[in-house]
């Protein structure tokens, strides 16, 4: 059956190879069928107006379709991925040939400041990533990780102060493999009263010219409600975040919080790189989603 070997075959896929679909289930393949059949049944297709819990709307356009928390981070652990408290939800395509995704995040950070957008050096802030990255490598190298290398920026830092709106994208690769296919982690926040979300849009580095724009389309679709916005801060009452806008991106943060806190923050969501390399290395990942109305197969 089709979702059957979709299923086999994004497993094997993982482990290096994809040979024969016919085989039976392991434990692991089972559990990815199990939460990829919940997501489908779980998940909202657009045109439709999606709450993200008390504090915004997304107003999800066609061709989206929405994953909520609980099923997209029970199929994202299936895929050997991680999720925290943090995690809101998944955005994929309903279109065929549409290999990206989008996490959806928020941080209850505290009211974030955001006048250093004003004074920032984009050139400053990389370097400060660069730094960053070579002080975490040892640690990563210790725990089994490969090491990892900034290579620049694929969409420099910019904020809107109309919108409170953030974007910024870095290439980065494991060391000494130039040859590798980089996964792109387009980064995208929209500041709120006490906190931000963060739409990361995952894609390959060889699709981020024509895939940018989905990030772009859902990022103007979150609208904060009323009382949640970034104008409706009150100094008299409500938390202050402890860093400031540039920390987004490893800037200021790097006195203020760390290197390797920086890191923490810059690369926090290299994680996913397994499922857009498995995504544009067989097509299988986006096939899982095209019964957007039924539930698959069993």
């Amino acid at each position: 059956m089709l979702f059957r070997y979709l299923s086999l075959c994004v497993v094997l896929l993982i482990a290096g190879s994809c040979g024969a679909a016919a085989q039976e289930a392991s434990p692991q393949e089972t559990a990815i069928q199990n939460a990829y059949v919940a997501a489908v049944k779980a998940a909202t297709h657009g045109p439709a107006d999606v709450p993200l819990r008390e504090l915004a709307t997304i107003h999800l356009p066609d061709p989206y379709s929405f994953i909520p928390a609980s099923e997209g981070a029970a199929f994202m652990r299936a895929m050997g991925n991680t999720t925290d408290e943090n995690f809101y939800g998944l955005v994929i395509s309903k279109q065929q040939d549409q290999y990206w995704f989008v996490t959806i995040d928020y941080k209850d950070s505290g009211h974030l400041k955001d006048d250093e957008a004003k004074s920032w050096n984009a050139d400053e802030l990389l370097q400060n990533i660069k730094d960053g990255t070579e002080a975490s490598n040892k640690d990563r190298t210790e725990r089994g990780f490969p090491a990892l290398e900034v290579v620049g920026w694929v969409e420099k830092p910019a904020y809107d102060e109309t919108t409170h709106r953030l974007v910024w994208s870095m290439l980065a690769r494991e060391s000494g493999n130039a040859a590798q296919v980089a996964t792109i982690n387009y980064n995208t926040y929209a500041l709120g009263r006490e906190g931000y979300f963060e739409l990361n849009l995952v894609t390959a580095e060889s699709m981020i010219g024509q895939d940018r724009k989905h990030a772009g389309a859902l990022l103007s679709a979150l609208d904060y409600k009323p009382g949640q916005r970034y104008e409706d801060f009150d100094a008299s009452t409500d938390r202050v975040a402890e860093y400031g806008l540039a920390a987004l991106i490893g800037g200021v943060a790097a006195k203020k919080l760390g290197l390797l806190a920086v890191i923490g923050v810059a690369f926090a969501k290299f994680w996913k790189i397994i499922l857009i390399t498995v995504a544009v290395g067989g097509g299988a990942f986006t096939k899982l989603f095209r019964r957007k109305n039924t539930t698959p197969e069993a």
